[in-house]
């Protein structure tokens, strides 16, 4: 099992508030690693890459429960 598959498992476990707040925290992180990018302090440069798919991985979960919430 990849790297990514074990994440999208662990996200799914989480409820919806808490999808919430993990993408908020997210996408704080992003934010924070792109100042450190801009002024050089930044030494993991593929962090804003992993960050970015994180991102899309919760509001991809997000927006699979809205859907199946419209439907049932």
């Amino acid at each position: 099992m990849s790297v990514a598959n074990k994440r999208t498992k662990q996200l799914r476990e989480l409820s919806q508030t808490e999808l919430t707040v993990q993408l908020r925290d997210t996408e704080m992180k992003l934010f924070q690693a792109r100042m450190q990018k801009a002024t050089g302090q930044l030494t993991n440069t593929a962090s804003l890459w992993g960050f970015r798919k994180d991102i899309a991985r919760i509001k991809t979960l997000q927006k699979e429960a809205q859907r199946s919430g419209a439907k049932a």
